[in-house]
């Protein structure tokens, strides 16, 4: 068993390396984060919804943004239309299988995507194939598109009309501060709808 002064340490240095990511994301321009809580706002208050997808730990981000939407964040109001697209393994397993990975959120996009709904793209490597090719989609029906990247953004941050980038190499780092974000966003989305 490791010892526990060496076990603090490390509980030490994620949450040094947290802090200084939040210091610098903080440090940079933070328009294109309030510019996609505006573009929810706009989207709901014209009674459309956000569609938001990403996979591993940026699926359980785009689980937890919906949640927010749908529920609450900090305070009971109406519910948001928001669907995470990672959460139907009939859907998600049946189009993996006849018609490959890539396609699993496109093909959700196309059934359930209109013009001017939100597709809120999380990818920390801004690379993930299936993620661009749902915002492709997106873009093709006319829907408003966000990307949440890490790293340098990638073709993923590239196909956005919003990119938020979290410049960062660390999935754990970027995904941390996503959340942060996340929690922004829904909180400005929310006071929005007082």
């Amino acid at each position: 068993m490791a010892d526990v002064r060496d076990a603090a340490k490390v509980v030490e240095g994620a949450l040094d390396a947290a802090i200084a990511l939040h210091r610098t994301v903080r440090e940079r321009d933070l328009s294109p984060v309030v510019r996609a809580a505006e573009t929810m706002c706009a989207a709901f208050a014209a009674g459309r919804k956000v569609l938001t997808f990403g996979n591993g730990g940026s699926a359980a981000d785009a689980q937890h943004l919906a949640a927010e939407l749908v529920g609450r964040f900090e305070r009971t109001r109406a519910a948001f239309a928001a669907v995470a697209l990672t959460t139907d393994t009939s859907v998600l397993t049946s189009v993996a299988n006849d018609e490959g990975f890539s396609h699993v959120f496109a093909r959700q996009i196309e059934g359930l995507g209109d013009p001017g709904d939100v597709a809120v793209a999380i990818s920390t490597s801004g690379e993930s194939a299936n993620v661009l090719e749902g915002l492709r989609v997106a873009t093709l029906r006319g829907m408003r598109t966000i990307a949440l990247t890490g790293r340098g953004g990638g073709p993923v941050g590239a196909a956005a009309e919003i990119h938020v980038n979290v410049p960062d190499d660390s999935a754990a780092r970027v995904q941390e501060v996503h959340r942060t974000l996340i929690h922004a966003i829904c909180r400005i989305v929310e006071g929005a709808s007082a």
